[in-house]
Formats: structure tokens, C-alpha cells, sequence
């Protein structure tokens, strides 16, 4: 049990509810979906579990501070404990009914990452992440792929459908991935996307325009479970707005420079 085992299990108390939320109202009409972007939604079901995420949270740890895709509030600047959540990653899956969508917290302290759960809805199947102390589902320690030869490896990645003017970069990008594994997969969901690669499903992951709720909690179980994530620089600060890779040690540097090349 880590120093942080508290923060961990705060997250999976909100992530939980948050859950329960998605899983017991009823999936919106198209006629109630809102539209925030090209093929980008958010219905009641978000908002709810939204409000029982935050709850949790800060009744469980006072003074903390929470930001998300519509939670922004200015006393994150100052806070010491700030969590980043997503309530519903994967929006449009859920919509659709296809099965990846997942509840996703992080806790950073001082700046660092420290705690971090992502629950996959469909499947009922959580995942923990606490700094120094590994990557988690129930009783199972998660480890990257031992996977290290780009052509056996299979990579996720995630289109760049809020950005149309990065397309050609990405499919140049595609084109040559693709053409040098044994494939790639894109599911919807980062947030499940980094589990994958957490749990040695894929070698290796990259996206172009991400936000900070989308990777936080990814980040830190690929890197607990023995992985690396940076952006596209090279640089490990991607709790942010930008691009993230992500994988095992040897297909992270081999993804890096084949970006680089694209």
C-alpha cells in the first residue's frame, strides 16, 4: 500500500458513482444530443455523472479543486490537490451503443501525478494507478508488452476528428505505421486506449490532439505498468492540450522517430 492509496481509492468511490449514473439512466434520443464540435457530443447522462464525480470528490478530500471538459474553475490554479476527470470518454460510442466508454480521474498533486482510475462502463472493469506503487485491475499487476519488433506490434491511435487541419499529417502518419506492424486499432476512447497499452493489449499508442482529461489517468497506469508517454517532442508533460505517444520502451522511441519522419 502506497502514500497515496487514499487518493486511489477516492477516485474509484467517484468513478464508481459516476458509473452507476451512465449505466442507470436511460441512453439519450439523437434528438437530445448537444453538439460541442464536428462529431463531438454531450447529453444529460455526462452532465449527471459529472455532478456525482465531483461530489464524491470533493466531500471526500476538501479544498481540492476539480477541471474536466466543462469544469474549469479558477481555485484549480491554487490548489494543492486537483483532480482531472472526464466523466464519459467515449461519448459517442455510448451513444451508439458500442461497448468503449469509461469513467476516467486522475489526482495530481503539486503538479505531479499521483493517483489515477479508469473505469471501464461496459465491461465493469477498473483500473488503478498509484505513483510508485504500480498499475492494477483487482488482483492483477498490469505490465507493457515484451512485444519489441515494430512488425509484430499492434498500435491504437485515434483520429483527429476535432482538428480536421492535422488529417494529411495523420494519414501520412497512418500510412507508414500501418504499413510497418501488424496493425492498428481505434476504438474511441484514450482513456481505454492507455489501458491497453497498461495491459500489454497494444505496443504502442499515438494521437494528435488530446486533452488533459483524456490521458491524465492513462498516463500514469502506462507508466506504473512500465511504460513511457510523452508528446510528440519527446517531452513527458502531456497533461495538456496537444498530441501523447505512448508504449513499451522500445516501440515508444521507435513511434517517436517514425512521427518525426511523417
Amino acid at each position: 500500500m502506497g502514500k497515496y492509496r487514499n487518493l486511489v481509492d477516492l477516485a474509484e468511490a467517484a468513478a464508481r458513482r459516476g458509473a452507476e449514473r451512465i449505466r442507470t439512466h436511460p441512453r439519450p434520443d439523437s434528438t437530445e444530443w448537444g453538439v460541442k464540435g464536428p462529431s463531438d457530443f454531450v447529453t444529460e447522462v455526462d452532465r449527471g455523472a459529472e455532478r456525482a464525480i465531483v461530489a464524491t470528490l470533493v466531500e471526500g478530500a476538501p479544498g481540492s479543486a476539480v477541471i474536466g471538459e466543462e469544469l474549469s474553475p479558477d481555485e484549480a490554479r491554487s490548489a494543492d490537490l486537483i483532480w482531472i476527470v472526464d466523466p464519459l470518454d467515449g461519448t459517442t460510442n455510448y451513444l451508439h451503443g458500442y461497448p468503449a466508454y469509461a469513467v476516467s480521474i486522475a489526482a495530481r498533486l503539486k503538479g505531479v501525478l499521483v493517483a489515477g482510475v479508469v473505469l471501464d462502463v461496459a465491461r465493469d472493469l477498473l483500473y488503478r494507478a498509484e505513483a510508485g506503487a504500480g498499475a492494477w485491475c483487482g488482483d492483477d499487476r498490469l505490465s507493457v508488452s515484451p512485444v519489441t519488433d515494430p512488425k509484430l506490434a499492434l498500435i491504437g491511435t485515434g483520429f483527429p476528428f476535432k482538428a480536421p487541419s492535422l488529417l494529411p499529417r495523420y494519414l501520412r502518419q497512418f500510412a507508414t505505421i500501418l504499413s510497418a506492424t501488424s496493425g492498428i486499432r481505434r476504438a474511441g476512447s484514450a482513456a481505454l486506449d492507455l489501458v491497453d497499452v497498461a495491459r500489454g493489449r497494444f505496443e504502442g499508442f499515438w494521437e494528435l490532439i488530446l486533452a488533459p482529461w483524456d490521458v491524465a489517468a492513462g498516463t500514469l497506469l502506462v507508466r506504473e505498468a512500465g511504460g513511457v508517454v510523452t508528446d510528440t517532442a519527446g517531452s513527458p508533460d502531456v497533461v495538456q492540450h496537444g498530441a501523447v505517444v505512448a508504449g513499451n520502451v522500445e516501440v515508444h522511441r521507435w513511434l517517436l522517430e517514425t512521427i518525426r519522419e511523417g
